[in-house]
């Protein structure tokens, strides 16, 4: 049976502000990282995001089975049903999120604290560090056209 380990982080620089994710994903004799700008969010829309990509990735890999570890406590609250999701900005992910996670045959999503998640966390840094980039460059961009 496929099963995968993930370690997921998300955060913005500013609230909304440049925003990133970092996944570590391990399936089968695989190791991935993912680390990609998201745009302009706040923190728990990119924990939501990072949380996300794991799910996707499993999925498209053949996982039937996903472990997932988070140092988000309100991601891990919502998902696990301790806390309701009421942000409507969060609902819409939140959603799609459950529904894949009602696709595997089992699935946990667990709280750990930051200093165990050092690697999620370097990748969304560094996401962030892009997305940070890439905004000064639209911006420098924009001037340069007048807009």
């Amino acid at each position: 049976m496929a099963e995968a380990v993930a370690y997921i982080d998300g955060g913005s620089h500013g609230n909304p502000g440049p925003a990133g994710i970092g996944v570590v994903i391990q399936h089968a004799d695989n190791r991935v990282e993912i680390s990609e700008p998201i745009g302009a969010h706040d923190n728990n829309y990119a924990e939501y995001a990072a949380l996300l990509a794991a799910l996707r990735y499993a999925v498209n890999n053949g996982c039937k089975r996903l472990r997932v570890f988070s140092d988000s406590e309100v991601v891990v609250r919502q998902i696990n049903g301790h806390y309701s999701c009421q942000s409507p900005l969060l609902r819409q992910i939140y959603q799609v999120c459950v529904s894949l996670i009602g696709t595997f045959e089992a699935f946990t999503l667990t709280h750990i604290r930051r200093e165990h998640n050092h690697e999620a966390d370097e990748l969304a840094r560094m996401a962030i560090h892009r997305a940070k980039r890439n905004r000064r460059s639209g911006q420098q961009l924009a001037e340069a056209f007048g807009d």
